[in-house]
């Protein structure tokens, strides 16, 4: 797609149905099923075809809402909606279990009938409407996960309520406490207990509150209003995640749903709250989209791709389906106003004034905003085990940058295959090892300490202390072993490596470039890393690094 910038409501519903009409060929017959690619999640195929079905409503919800039409998508999803929930159905997306993917899926099908039951609820006649039920019911006797999932439940309960239709009131208290208990104050939650602060906090915790909040402000006014104050004060701190160029910080799992690091802001405008101005929550958008749709994130048949600025199943974790990437629809939410509304006639302002270096204590991290529009996070790391795939990358490096992204491991057998940009890594016992699992980590408004071991027999403590120009990394490393350590920066664009330059200030350490795999880092897909290799001794090292960008 060509570079386009957004301006009116037609503009937004124009490139919304640009990156959804490619997708009509690819129902099944009875329209319960969209298979649009043949690699595979941890989960059956067939619940990544309804997946693939129920994504796209994220966008088709608020653009019928607003106002909307396209007859031929009314048509498909009434069609599908009632195939896929009949038993006699070829096209039956089944009984769940716990923990099932087909619970999550649910999540859209539930707010279509929030905010635009008249297209896909309303014609439908009262059997078929019965069996819509009673699958959405399965929600209610089988187990979401103790995180995000658990609004899943409520969202569908919501809808049943507001439809007229048995739910289940004590199993939405049940998941509406749970959500309470993630809330950690400042605006924020954690995605659950093996969770933390990444974008499932603004596409997914907020996202679902502001739903909940519009869907039920007069039934449980005092949660609801507790949700909206929670998310206009979150707005306040997101915005240090944004850049000038329109790119968000890769930071954390599920990148591959792209321009959902945006729909929080979307959210907030659809139900008329205001963390930042109007125009300036505008601009965000739209800027956001443009960098998105300046990127080669679509096939050749205009199919959105897994991967981040490329296609790229290297990164991805395990419940990255063909269809997983249209969970980016939540980014239209704003559709749901009508044409009249102020929000489109107003201009898109730039990024208002922020601290070129500000602490968010509730990420645990600390945010470095460069002149040159780089974006800079320096997080603690990550205490918690390896869950999802590449966790350690995701989540513990050093820095993560909206110019550079970061680099995924694909072996631990060499250099050029671990990529370790950012990181400070080990060459011992044949392998590549590096920061994943922390012991503890402190952040404080001037700099981030850490202790962790990468391999037994090695215990690292750092410090990460911003700078003007960029930060400083000190290492205190007891290893049992003579070996190599190399102190990396961020993974450069092979052809410029500029902007990153890392320079030993104490320790035995030569500068070098190393050139890792391609298709490893997130942005690019070939890259070079400025590294400093330092030759450690059996005992106590004492490592400094300068890394400037």
């Amino acid at each position: 797609m060509e570079k386009t910038t957004l301006t009116s409501r037609e503009d937004f519903e124009r490139v919304m149905l640009r990156m959804l009409n490619p997708l009509k060929p690819y129902y099944s017959e009875g329209g319960a099923q969209l298979k649009i690619g043949y690699t595979s999640a941890h989960y059956p195929d067939e619940s990544a075809w309804m997946e693939g079905f129920s994504r796209p409503l994220w966008g088709l919800a608020p653009f019928w809402a607003g106002g909307g039409r396209n007859p031929e998508f009314e048509a498909l999803y009434r069609k599908g909606l009632v195939s896929g929930t009949d038993p006699k159905s070829p096209e039956y997306w089944g009984t769940c279990e716990d923990y099932d993917q087909r619970l999550v899926e649910m999540a859209s099908l539930a707010y279509t009938l929030l905010i635009a039951k008249e297209k896909i609820w309303e014609p439908l006649a009262e059997q078929e409407k019965e069996q819509i039920v009673r699958w959405l019911n399965e929600i209610n006797h089988n187990r979401c996960c103790d995180c995000n999932w658990r609004f899943f439940n409520v969202l569908v309960n919501v809808a049943l309520k507001k439809l007229g239709m048995p739910y289940s009131g004590e199993e939405m208290q049940s998941s509406l406490d749970f959500i309470e208990s993630c809330y950690i104050g400042g605006g924020w939650y954690v995605d659950g207990e093996n969770g933390q602060a990444d974008y499932y906090i603004p596409f997914a915790m907020e996202f679902y509150g502001i739903i909940y909040a519009m869907a039920m402000k007069d039934e449980d006014p005092e949660r609801c209003r507790r949700y909206l104050d929670r998310a206009e004060t979150f707005g306040k701190d997101f915005v240090y995640w944004f850049a000038e160029d329109g790119s968000a910080l890769p930071y954390g799992r599920s990148l591959t749903y792209r321009f959902a690091q945006v729909a929080f802001y979307s959210a907030c405008i659809m139900a008329h709250i205001e963390p930042l101005p109007l125009p300036v929550m505008k601009g965000i958008i739209v800027r956001h989209m443009d960098y998105w749709l300046n990127q080669p994130i679509f096939d050749h048949a205009g199919l959105m791709t897994i991967g981040y600025c490329y296609p790229n199943l290297q990164m991805t974790e395990s419940y990255n389906a063909p269809g997983s990437p249209y969970w980016a629809m939540k980014t239209f939410a704003c559709l749901a106003l009508p044409k009249e509304d102020p929000f489109w006639a107003c201009e898109a302002a730039p990024l208002p004034w922020m601290e070129s270096q500000k602490y968010l204590e509730k990420a645990d991290m600390i945010i470095q905003r460069r002149g040159d529009g780089n974006v800079v996070a320096l997080p603690g790391g990550r205490t918690l085990s390896h869950i999802h795939t590449h966790t350690e990358e995701k989540y513990a490096k050093f820095a993560y940058s909206t110019q550079y992204g970061f680099s995924v491991m694909r072996s631990p057998m060499n250099f050029g295959e671990a990529a370790p940009d950012s990181v400070l890594s080990f060459e011992v016992l044949g392998h590549i090892y590096m920061r994943g699992q922390a012991q503890n980590y402190t952040v404080t408004e001037d700099k981030v300490l850490s202790d962790w071991s990468p391999v037994p027999g090695i215990q690292v403590h750092t410090e990460i202390i911003p700078t003007p120009n960029g930060h400083k990394r000190i290492h205190i490393v007891d290893s049992n072993y003579d070996c190599k350590a190399y102190d990396a920066g961020f993974a450069l664009p092979l052809g410029s490596p500029e902007g990153c330059v890392v320079r030993c200030l104490q320790g035995e350490g030569s500068e070098k470039l190393l050139k890792p795999d391609p298709n490893t880092n997130l942005i690019h897909s070939k890259t070079v890393i400025p590294v400093v290799e330092y030759e450690i001794h059996r005992g106590k090292n004492m490592l400094e690094t300068e890394v400037q960008y």
